[in-house]
């Protein structure tokens, strides 16, 4: 369990943070980056939950412990299996991803097929999830580059990648079952 008994330690105070191993690195490190950007995901659909309940919040408020998990996998570094302390570390689980993909076929199987493109917007809920779903992608690419250089879970980039997924549906399913999608009418400004 996490106990934080004082919010500022000075410790980064000179451009370096640590990582979950205790590694000081830059604040601009790939890995920070990564899990900076998980945490803006967060964050983000903290402000959707404002505007939604019932079935949406509940999954809403799993991705957001998911996205915590997420974190915990990124800010500790992969090491190999003899490391005693490998099998214990948090990791994100297939059962995540597979839980999304559950979700977005429940959701998807009540929805229209698309005929454009979707806008942000519609609902307040809606908007926001779009927003979160480009910032989820901005993870992703994060992620993957940070994996270019160093090992990374690879069910760490499956979930994210799931997650803009999920997002975007969700996005679609809050917005009238897709009755209120804004959609993008190509030209149509000329």
């Amino acid at each position: 369990m996490v106990q934080l008994t004082r919010i500022y330690t000075k410790g980064g105070d000179k451009g370096t943070t640590s990582l979950g191993t205790g590694k000081r690195v830059p604040k601009h490190d790939q890995r920070v980056s990564a899990y900076g950007t998980v945490d803006e995901t967060n964050a983000i659909i903290g402000i959707v939950r404002l505007h939604t309940s019932g079935e949406a919040d509940a999954m809403l408020a799993r991705i957001q412990n998911d996205l915590f998990d997420l974190g915990a996998d990124l800010c500790v570094p992969e090491s190999p299996e003899s490391d005693e302390g490998a099998k214990n570390r948090l990791r994100i689980v297939d059962a995540q991803v597979e839980r999304l993909e559950q979700e977005i076929d429940r959701m998807n199987e009540e929805l229209s097929p698309l005929n454009s493109f979707v806008l942000p917007g519609g609902s307040a809920a809606s908007a926001h999830l779009h927003l979160a779903r480009t910032v989820a992608r901005r993870a992703e690419r994060d992620m993957t580059r940070l994996a270019e250089s160093e090992a990374l879970n690879p069910a760490a980039i499956r979930y994210i990648n799931r997650l803009s997924d999920h997002l975007f549906v969700l996005a679609r399913w809050l917005n009238d079952k897709g009755a209120g999608d804004v959609l993008w009418k190509p030209g149509a400004n000329r």
